[in-house]
């Protein structure tokens, strides 16, 4: 018992010691508690690493980031990634500095599906000029006590489709 009692402890001074006392439970509590830490998660200076714990968090492990691209041919398609797949393209392809900010957001629920129309801007420097725009199509799943991101799926301006007004007020 006296093992277990101190194996406990010794567990509890280097969780403290090694800083992994990250609750990220506030971040999950609410629609726009986690759409918040979504946005500021994978916004930064080049030079800032990013909480991907907090971003691993936001999702359900089943869960899928979807962005429209276009083929080396000019064909639309889409690339659904998981959130690790995410993480890793994200560390590879942001040299620059990578800031995404909510514009305006219309969002419907029902039970315990949420969906999400949220328009965004990004820049690349945090008071730099806009560099692209478009809408994140979020889909949350509300379980008992948090909700979850199930899926987002994007399409930016820079894929030829301007952003129609009611999705750019509040």
């Amino acid at each position: 018992m006296k093992y277990l009692l101190l194996f406990s402890f010794l567990l509890a001074i280097s969780t403290v010691v090694n800083g992994q006392t990250n609750d990220y439970t506030q971040d999950v509590k609410t629609e726009d508690a986690i759409i918040k830490a979504l946005y500021e998660v994978i916004s930064g200076e080049a030079i800032k690493p990013r909480d991907w714990d907090r971003f691993r968090f936001l999702f359900k492990p089943e869960g899928r980031l979807i962005p429209t691209r276009k083929s080396d041919t000019g064909d639309l398609t889409i690339k659904p990634l998981t959130a690790e797949e995410y993480v890793q393209l994200f560390k590879s392809r942001i040299p620059t500095g990578f800031f995404e900010r909510e514009l305006s957001r219309k969002s419907e629920s029902y039970g315990t599906v949420t969906h999400a129309f949220s328009t965004y801007e990004t820049k690349e420097k945090k008071d730099g000029p806009v560099t692209n725009r478009g809408i994140n199509s979020i889909q949350l799943f509300k379980d008992k006590d948090r909700y979850y991101i199930v899926t987002i799926f994007w399409c930016a301006e820079s894929m030829g489709f301007p952003l129609p007004p009611q999705y750019l007020t509040k």
